[in-house]
């Protein structure tokens, strides 16, 4: 497996990803609706191109014989901070298990503390199985958010931390 850096150019793949990962993700979670609506929020073509314009997201794409099977995204939390935040990981249900998700997190905290990174945060829905395996990876729940994202839909999450050392 090889882990790449993604530009503009790639962004169609990410898109064609999350729309394979996401039904099985959220699907339980989720009403069809809300599962949709968050889609094209978030993983629109246009919405994709402003994450890494404006708001400097790094996003890497995992390989397995060339074919993408997984992706993630990764910012400084603020300009100047020593913690980041960790956006996204997903990997296809089939690579699920394998280990393919700790390689991308593997790599983004090996890219982290080249920039001094103290601390990696992110979200996770507070139903989202893939909660065990961050707690598995060290992250620590931190607080709870319910964030107002549009259409009179929430997402319920928790923030969840990993020290960096």
């Amino acid at each position: 497996m090889e882990i790449k850096s993604a530009g503009l150019g790639d962004l169609h793949i990410i898109y064609s990803l999350a729309r394979k990962i996401w039904p099985s993700a959220y699907g339980d979670i989720l009403s069809p609706e809300q599962l949709q609506y968050m889609l094209n929020l978030f993983y629109s073509l246009s919405s994709l191109e402003k994450q890494v314009a404006d708001l400097h997201h790094n996003f890497i794409i995992v390989f397995d014989e060339d074919i993408p099977v997984g992706f993630a995204s990764f910012s400084a939390k603020e300009k100047n901070s020593s913690t980041y935040r960790l956006h996204r990981i997903y990997v296809l249900p089939r690579q699920q298990g394998t280990g393919t998700g700790k390689m991308l997190l593997d790599y983004i905290i090996n890219s982290i503390k080249k920039s001094g990174a103290t601390a990696l945060e992110l979200n996770v829905n507070r139903y989202n199985k893939a909660r065990s395996f961050y707690e598995k990876q060290g992250f620590k729940i931190i607080a709870e958010e319910d964030i107002d994202i549009g259409g009179g839909y929430f997402m319920n999450d928790y923030v969840m931390q990993l020290n960096i050392s």
